[in-house]
């Protein structure tokens, strides 16, 4: 796992952990800044971490935190999963991990969300197109549709007698 972008958001990310604990999660692994004792110390790194036991509402299942967290929770039945899982103001990507490819086919398009990985994650073809619904973003870019996400096309009319 690389470094995060800056300091600051190193510091952001750890924030949420903290809050997390402070609200209940059972930390699995991770949770802090990886010891290296090299110059990979004065980096941002941050220990992929997996915690369970929040709410759906937790600001952990809530927020786009772009850090390496992940909250596991039970679920009985699809229904259940997609209503908890869409009930959210975000929607840039999710992943469905199944050995079972027709719910894969079944689930993964009712999942509100611009990108859905299934049995991997952050794997992409760059020529497909990469954006989120709700408040994750606006159009999309990649291959030929970031033309139009770097570009402002103006419409000119003209009347001519």
């Amino acid at each position: 796992m690389g470094p995060l972008v800056s300091k600051t958001h190193q510091q952001k990310v750890l924030k949420y952990y903290e809050l997390a604990k402070a609200n209940g999660a059972v930390v699995h692994c991770g949770g802090s800044v990886p010891v290296f004792n090299d110059e990979r110390d004065n980096g941002c790194f941050i220990e992929p971490t997996v915690v369970s036991g929040l709410s759906d509402d937790d600001a952990i299942n809530q927020q786009e935190i772009f850090g390496p967290i992940c909250h596991v929770s039970i679920f009985d039945d699809e229904n259940e999963v997609l209503a908890r899982v869409n009930d959210s103001e975000y929607g840039l990507a999710a992943a469905v991990w199944t050995d079972n490819l027709s719910r894969a086919h079944r689930v993964a398009p009712q999942i509100d969300v611009g990108l859905v990985w299934v049995n991997t994650w952050f794997l992409r073809d760059l020529s497909a197109p990469f954006g989120g619904v709700k408040l994750s973003g606006i159009g999309r870019e990649g291959g030929k549709h970031s033309f139009a996400f770097y570009s402002e096309p103006v419409n000119v009319c003209i009347k001519i007698d």
